[in-house]
């Protein structure tokens, strides 16, 4: 779980500014963070099968909002 802190210092670090939470950049990076604390967590506890599919989930939206912003990148 991210606190409040990691997921400012995220947005400061990839956002446009400080209050800037919905562009695809700081969403996918607050998606990685997300992914890389549930995968450590799955490498523990293998047979967690709730865990297992919302990491399917997050990888699937970080997937959708790289696409995106490959796509309007341009």
């Amino acid at each position: 779980m991210l606190t409040t802190k990691q997921k400012q210092s995220i947005i400061k670090k990839t956002g446009k500014h400080e209050k800037d939470t919905g562009s695809s950049s700081v969403q996918v990076a607050l998606l990685n963070k997300r992914i890389d604390e549930l995968a450590d967590h799955l490498k523990k506890h293998k047979k967690d099968i709730s865990s297992k599919r919302g990491l399917l989930k997050l990888v699937a939206a970080r997937r959708k909002h790289e696409k995106f912003a490959q796509k309007n990148s341009k």
